[in-house]
This record gives C-alpha cells, structure tokens and sequence, in this order.
C-alpha cells in the first residue's frame, strides 16, 4: 500500500551511496488545487515539489530549500520550496493560452513546456550564507536535468527517478557521497545500484510503499531505512510579513493607491491568502496618525 505524504532517508550499509524516498498525496492535491493549471503542467508542478521534498531532506539547519526552472516557452518559470519539516509551497508562471502552449500534448515534457533555460538549486539556511547553484537544462526531464545539476555544481554522482499522475507525486534519489573507501569498489557499488535503479517503473513509484520499492529494488543489499517524516503544504505567508514587504513601497504609493481603489489588497501567489489594508493601517504602519475630521 502507498505510503501517504512522507520522506524517508536511507542508506546502503557498506557503501558511500545514501537515498531519499518521497511520496505526496494531499500535499501535492492542496497545491495545484489552489491553483488552474492545466494537467500537463499540474504534473509538472509536481515534479517540482517531488525534487524540492528530496532536495529538502539534506537540510542540515533550519531554513529553505528552492528548486527553479526559467525558460523561454509556454511555461516560464516552475519553483517549488522546501522549508524545515518538509513543508512545501511553489508556482507555475506562463501564458497558458499562448499558441505554443495550444500545441502541447498530455505527456509533453520539461524540455517541451519550458524550452531553453537554466535550473537552479537555492539554499537559504535561516542563519548563515544563501547559496545558490545555476545550470542549462541539459535534459529533457527534471530527472535529467538534476542529475546534471549535481555532477556540476556539487561534483555528486546522483539517480532520481520522479513519477507523477494526478493524485500521487513520488520520488526517489540516490546519491553518490564523498568516497571513504576502495575507489574502484565504490565505483562498482555505484554501477551496481544505479543499474537496479533504473529498472523501476513509474507505475510503482505510484502503488508501492517506500519499503516495497526499495525492497523491490534491492533486496540483495543492505539497505537502511530511516524513519518517516511527514510532508505538507504550508505558506509562510502572513499578515506581518505583507506588511513589511508593502513598507518597501512607500506611503505615498500606498495611500495613493487607497485612493483610486478604496484600499490595498495583496494576494499571495503561493496560497491565494488575501490581505487588506485600509488607509488608517497604512498610515499606521509608518507612523502616522490617520487625518482627523472635526
């Protein structure tokens, strides 16, 4: 039986290689229900989630895990976040109605959807350096093109198998980690798993558990599977923090904007929160008091 919303890491006893496992069920479904993208570009989107659950789980600190693709097609920009605790939030951006985009297939691919680009990997722990890593999309899928990402940015030999439909987003990667062995054993240990690896289907990605896709695929070795951790959408957002982002603005932009529109209403793109803000808040919020009528 699948395994709902959970990330689990595990580890091949004996070798240098370790491995995330991912599946999000109503994770994924509370994220593109918030949004009207059409399915191709859903499961797309859910690749995106899938690599940044991976991704996230190497997080050694508090902080964000960002996972983007720009291009110059029908779909412009696709990025998803992984905060702390698996927590996940992302956005598709494009012209959905474009003649390009009317030409897609069901199964159109990333290379497809989003043309020529650049991936990148942005890691913003909460205290310390931001870090970001840029690369060519050098596949046709994100599969491909992360595994690109990690032989040149982070020099890691790196599998990743991602499965999507409309219900079930999964993942699993396996990663080549810095050689503290026989470098032709662990050369061998690397073919060895990789090559079981490819072997797995997407409809099991989609109907196994975590412990029947390893156990499926590696039987024969020892494999290490550490415990669950639970995945969920969640927005960071929030009344305070659109506060301080609509300061940057200036009162004068701000009130001026009152004026035409009665208010300033911001929606979040991530969650489709709304927030209001009337003139007294604004002028609150540098301030200043409100003028007085006598």
């Amino acid at each position: 039986m699948k395994n709902p919303d959970i990330l689990q890491r595990f580890l091949f006893d004996g070798t240098d290689v370790r491995g995330e496992i991912t599946t999000l069920s109503s994770s994924y479904q509370d994220i593109i229900a918030l949004h009207d993208y059409p399915q191709t570009i859903s499961k797309l989107f859910g690749e995106f989630l899938v690599a940044a659950s991976l991704i996230g789980a190497s997080l050694k600190q508090s902080g964000m895990v960002t996972v983007q693709a720009t291009g110059d097609g029908p779909v412009s920009t696709i990025m998803a976040e992984c905060s702390q605790g698996q927590k996940l939030r992302g956005i598709v951006r494009g012209d959905w109605d474009s003649s390009k985009s009317s030409t897609l297939s069901d199964s159109a691919n990333l290379a497809e959807v989003m043309g020529s680009g650049t991936l990148a990997i942005t890691i913003e722990p909460d205290q310390g350096e931001r870090y970001q890593g840029i690369v060519q999309m050098a596949a046709a899928d994100l599969s491909g093109c992360l595994e690109h990402y990690f032989e040149q940015s982070a020099q890691l030999l790196t599998k990743i198998k991602i499965a999507v439909d409309q219900n079930i987003a999964s993942g699993l990667l396996i990663q080549q980690m810095p050689i503290t062995q026989n470098f032709e054993q662990a050369k061998d240990d690397w073919q060895h798993l990789s090559t079981l690896m490819d072997t797995l289907k997407s409809n099991e990605q989609l109907v196994l558990s975590h412990n029947d896709q390893l156990y499926r695929l590696f039987h024969e070795d020892d494999v290490r599977l550490f415990e669950s951790q639970p995945v969920s959408f969640f927005c960071s957002c929030s009344h305070e923090r659109t506060e301080r982002a609509l300061v940057s603005l200036g009162e004068v932009e701000l009130l001026q904007t009152c004026e035409e529109q009665g208010l300033v209403l911001i929606t979040c793109q991530f969650c489709d929160q709304q927030y209001q803000f009337s003139e007294n808040a604004i002028k609150a919020m540098f301030n200043t008091k409100p003028d007085i009528l006598h």
